[in-house]
């Protein structure tokens, strides 16, 4: 007879530590002892199950039955072999006594039993068993406990797609970094990692959870720090407007460790979506950027109107002109030669995260006659700390401010 006390607390450890339900790990144990009672006692073909009871640690022992008739089932002929091949088409298998109860001899037993279903025959309780049945019991009992544990953990975390969690670095092999979550480890690839973080054993990390998949060896918790829905998330987390439904992100275009741009709209008029985002003096933005690694970040009001919104997107550049081109999805923005620049963005980064985040292929121009009147607007907006009239003072031409200062903004 089993130790009724050790099993409960096992039971009491395993569901508090691993989260196994108490009623999978009996099952595990019910399936091992049958599986150890067929091993020592059983013969070939016989379905064995068990019923263990926590209370008093008995187990009973059941040979199960399927109700068969002829289309099921044929009889083999006295000293056939069971690799004879049958007639084409005939998908009848064959007859085992301990496996199979023919119709009219359940009815015998129980007058409603029907076609498919089992029979339960009671056998004789067994308490020894020999080295290599316990061996096999042990063995059925921890693959139990391991798919239970599986399962448990793919409950668990399946549930949490899509959201952002936080684990200890276990260990870094070939740029994979292996973060541990008490009962569970998450992979971070290297290309799923923002380019010039690094992490050594034992930091603290913040990923998105994008993906839980069994696989044979074992759950694969796959993380990223580059995806567009990690900002999305970390703003959640910053932004109470965001999560009560009151503001909403509509569009994100990211290049990450560098630079994202985040389209906002707002779905009450007394908020405005972007000082929401940007919070009292940055302090959200500056939050979500911090955990990013200094990642800039671009807060776009988002428009239903193409022209609006891909001129904001190209923010912090002033556009003079834009025309919309329905038929090839093309925006062709014109904007002051001081400006040109900052729209395109060092190495084109700018104009290629605005045309990802609007959907629009972009196209800029230069005015060259606007050039005197684009200092003269970031002459006026020098609280932003864009020109002064020192710089003015200090170069000899005006051409000379709008290389010097576009060369700043690209560095």
């Amino acid at each position: 007879m089993l130790d009724v006390k050790v099993i409960k607390q096992a039971l009491e450890q395993l569901e508090e530590e691993r989260r196994i339900p108490k009623e999978k790990i009996i099952d595990a144990i019910e399936q091992s002892l049958a599986a150890a009672y067929k091993k020592e006692y059983g013969k070939r073909g016989q379905i064995v199950r068990a019923k263990f009871d926590l209370e008093t640690g008995v187990t009973e022992f059941f040979q199960i039955k399927k109700v068969v008739d002829d289309t099921m089932v044929y009889m083999a002929a006295e000293g056939e072999e069971e690799t004879v091949e049958r007639p084409e088409g005939d998908e009848r298998v064959r007859f085992n006594e301990e496996h199979h109860i023919m119709l009219e001899d359940a009815q015998k037993i129980k007058k409603d039993i029907d076609l498919d279903e089992e029979i339960v025959f009671p056998l004789e309780s067994k308490e020894d068993f020999g080295r290599i049945a316990a061996q096999t019991a042990k063995q059925v009992i921890i693959q139990r406990i391991r798919e239970a544990e599986r399962s448990s953990i793919i409950d668990e975390y399946g549930a949490r797609e899509g959201e952002v969690i936080s684990g200890t670095v276990q260990k870094i092999e070939r740029g994979i970094l292996y973060v541990d979550f008490n009962r569970a480890t998450g992979m971070l690839p290297f290309e799923e990692q923002i380019p010039g973080e690094h992490y050594h054993r034992g930091d603290r990390i913040r990923a998105y959870l994008y993906s839980v998949d069994e696989t044979p060896r074992g759950v694969a918790i796959r993380l990223s720090r580059t995806h567009p829905k990690f900002i999305e998330k970390l703003f959640e987390l910053e932004v109470p407007e965001l999560a009560s439904g009151a503001v909403a992100i509509k569009a994100i275009a990211r290049e990450a460790g560098s630079r994202s741009k985040v389209a906002v709209m707002s779905n009450d008029s007394h908020v405005d979506p972007t000082g929401a985002f940007v919070g009292q003096r940055g302090v959200r933005v500056t939050t979500v950027t911090n955990e990013l690694g200094g990642e800039k970040i671009d807060i776009i009001e988002w428009s239903e109107d193409p022209t609006t919104f891909v001129a904001k997107s190209l923010s912090p550049a002033k556009v003079l002109d834009i025309t919309i081109d329905e038929n090839e999805h093309k925006a062709s923005i014109q904007v002051a030669e001081d400006q040109l620049s900052l729209a395109i963005g060092k190495g084109g980064q700018n104009v290629r995260l605005a045309a990802k985040l609007t959907g629009w292929r972009i196209d800029i121009k230069g005015v060259a006659g606007e050039a005197v009147e684009g200092i003269t607007e970031t002459i006026e907006d020098n609280d932003e700390g864009y020109v002064s009239l020192k710089d003015l003072k200090e170069v000899e031409t005006v051409e000379e401010v709008v290389e010097e200062k576009a060369e700043e903004v690209t560095e």
